[in-house]
């Protein structure tokens, strides 16, 4: 083997500032966790010493996946939950991802406002994260976030996704227990029924229930657990709740308890080993991709390659198979 390449997998030696840092954050400071998560989203060099010496420490936090369509009252709903996390003497992480620009960039991150009451609580540390464009409800970097906050001793650590929809479903592979929300009235049964969404839910909330519909939209979830086999939990807990009233939510949060006690089972650690074969891939991905970038395409070459695909003059399948060409035994030559 290459030594470059042996020496690629095996932890490098932390620079000064960096187990600075690591101190920092494993005393739970808020600061000290802003900057690392910072860091991680843009990708900044330190970013990866970091999370190398963080991954070690995590693994201990249960992770609360927080779903549902746009509108259903989520951000309120992990208000609520955090909240109630804290009363209980619980230090809780928040990651709230928001839709991003598909011009700018830029995202409004709105549940930094919504969850503004959080923000006086020491024991609730609320981050949100763009998108960026990322499909699947969730920021490329949320995996990395919540290895961060875990490590940190944050535990539950809430992931709100951007919105579920039959091709949003990511969080099922970065948490532990994934709530589910619908809301009556607003054609959530017949959501409900596309695929994928019965098959992600560990515990479905339906908010909102003051309004008209509450008892035909739980009938529906019912008669569908019975009927569909792709359901995930047949015997999911349905728990009613009012959030901006904060009604059903102790109930909510014990129904959730009740779902992470069962880390140890078979079926959890399975689900544990498909979300680090997701997680490795994932990071495979972007080094190589990373890789494909730095070292064997500079700008001008890539733009070439970006017109001609655009003038359909070449097809974007040749032009990688041409980069990927370029590697030898693993590096770039």
């Amino acid at each position: 083997m290459d030594d470059d390449r042996s020496h690629a997998l095996t932890p490098s030696a932390r620079p000064p500032a960096t187990s600075q840092l690591l101190d920092r954050i494993e005393d739970g400071d808020a600061r000290a966790l802003s900057r690392a998560i910072t860091a991680i989203e843009n990708r900044a060099p330190e970013c990866e010493a970091l999370l190398r010496a963080l991954y070690p420490k995590s693994g201990r936090a249960a992770v609360v996946g927080i779903t549902g369509s746009p509108g259903s009252g989520k951000s309120t709903l992990v208000d609520r939950l955090a909240a109630a996390y804290a009363a209980s003497q619980r230090r809780v992480g928040v990651v709230a991802v928001d839709p991003s620009s598909p011009y700018s960039g830029g995202a409004i991150l709105g549940d930094r406002i919504r969850m503004s009451d959080l923000e006086e609580n020491p024991d609730v540390f609320v981050r949100s994260m763009a998108t960026r464009g990322r499909l699947g409800g969730l920021a490329g970097a949320t995996a990395d976030v919540v290895t961060v906050l875990d490590a940190a001793g944050r535990d539950p650590v809430i992931v709100e996704t951007v919105g579920v929809g039959q091709d949003e479903v990511d969080v099922v592979r970065l948490a532990d227990v994934s709530v589910v929300v619908l809301v009556p009235g607003m054609g959530d049964d017949v959501q409900a029924m596309k695929a994928g969404i019965l098959e992600i839910g560990d515990v479905f909330v339906i908010n909102k229930c003051d309004r008209p519909g509450v008892d035909a939209l739980e009938r529906a979830l019912r008669a569908m657990f019975a009927l569909d086999e792709s359901v995930r939990t047949p015997d999911a807990p349905i728990v009613r709740t009012i959030a901006t009233d904060g009604r059903g939510i102790d109930e909510l949060r014990d129904a959730i308890d009740r779902r992470g006690g069962a880390r140890d089972a078979p079926p959890e650690r399975a689900r544990r080993r498909r979300a680090a074969r997701a997680r490795l891939t994932a990071v495979l991905e972007e080094r190589l991709a990373r890789l494909a970038h730095d070292h064997l395409l500079d700008d001008g070459e890539f733009e070439a390659a970006v017109d001609a695909v655009e003038r359909r003059e070449r097809d974007p399948y040749s032009v990688v198979d041409e980069v990927l060409g370029r590697f030898r035994f693993g590096r770039a030559e």
